[in-house]
């Protein structure tokens, strides 16, 4: 059981660490102050339980720094599967503090009957791909990897994003919309067909909140070429809400 004080930082993005946020009041009462921090790549971010910050910490270093400052005893990494540099930084931030850590991941998506899959190692190899794949496409890829589909000339894409972008994106030929999820099937279907996509770049990021534009793709026969998220980062790990509960109920305790 945590001492009372005890003050548990979720490194969030995702939809299962505003959840483990919302459960740590009704779970623990007011033995815990919880921190959500965010990469801070919205100007509205959702509202999360507790308290929440915005922004990154300067590297490995400045984490450290954080953690030790603000007297941080439990951290759970639940960002978004490809931050592979903020898991890595908790990492090594959370051993030189000395502060015990636990990923809550989610796993990636699987393939379904019906499904067209393109699988792709990295955004470059997904990019090499869409040449013979198709010309009006639909990229969902995160606005810090639309550079990779830069040097594409003869493809129309249609970009998702939460906010309106500050500057042009590096795209030769693209359309913008704006929405954040979760996403329902019947619009993912109005989105493909009103824009008549045939093909869907998506990065492997498992959860819900933007599955529907995959089983989208899989109604009407679209290829999707499915990027693989860089490699599971080291640390004891679980997949629910729950089992995060659990291990902060032992205090981080293996």
């Amino acid at each position: 059981m945590p001492d009372r004080n005890c003050h548990l930082l979720i490194l969030g993005g995702t939809a299962q660490a505003a959840r483990l946020a919302a459960a740590i009041e009704p779970h623990f009462g007011g033995r815990i102050a919880v921190t959500t921090s965010l990469a801070g790549r919205t100007s509205a971010p959702a509202a999360v339980a507790g308290a929440m910050r915005t922004g990154g910490f300067g590297g490995t270093a400045g984490l450290t720094g954080w953690l030790r400052a603000a007297r941080v005893d439990l951290v759970v990494d639940a960002t978004h599967p490809f931050a592979a540099r903020i898991s890595a930084n908790a990492r090594h931030a959370c051993a030189a503090a000395a502060v015990p850590r636990l990923i809550l991941a989610r796993s990636p998506w699987r393939g379904n009957p019906g499904d067209d899959w393109r699988r792709a190692a990295d955004l470059e190899h997904a990019a090499a791909m869409l040449r013979d794949i198709g010309k009006r496409v639909f990229l969902s890829v995160g606005s810090q990897g639309l550079g990779a589909f830069a040097g594409l000339k003869d493809i129309h894409f249609v970009v998702r994003m939460i906010d309106p972008p500050a500057e042009e994106l590096p795209l030769d030929d693209y359309m913008l919309v704006l929405g954040r999820g979760p996403f329902e099937e019947a619009s993912e279907l109005r989105l493909l067909c009103d824009a008549r996509i045939d093909a869907v770049v998506s990065r492997n990021s498992g959860g819900t909140a933007t599955y529907a534009k995959i089983a989208a793709a899989r109604r009407l026969g679209l290829p999707v070429v499915m990027v693989a998220p860089p490699p599971l980062e080291r640390g004891l790990r679980v997949d629910t809400v729950e089992e995060a509960l659990q291990w902060i109920e032992n205090g981080g305790a293996v």
